[in-house]
């Protein structure tokens, strides 16, 4: 197997976690599951950095972002498959 660029902790998950420098918009990723170790490939429409999430799946303002299995916050615009997601995007539900 390669080397992952994202992974995904929970086959609930609707993001994954970028785990390498140089994630460049348009390139074919490896995402590796990493509850069950399967794999799967995405594109990614933007440049995203190191430690910062893409949505494996088209998320709309006030749907809840899902990592680790767990809901870590609410979408605060629309986000389509593959793009950049982070706090432009995506606001915690605590405050």
């Amino acid at each position: 197997m390669s080397i992952p660029h994202l992974l995904v902790h929970d086959r609930r998950d609707n993001v994954g976690v970028v785990v390498v420098e140089g994630v460049k918009a348009g390139m074919e990723l490896l995402a590796v599951v990493t509850e069950d170790d399967s794999d799967f490939t995405i594109a990614t429409r933007h440049d995203v950095p190191i430690g910062h999430k893409i949505a494996l799946t088209d998320l709309a303002e006030g749907d809840t972002a899902i990592k680790y299995g767990v809901d870590v916050g609410r979408m605060v615009a629309d986000t389509g498959k593959g793009e950049h997601v982070h706090t432009h995007n995506l606001k915690t539900k605590r405050w």
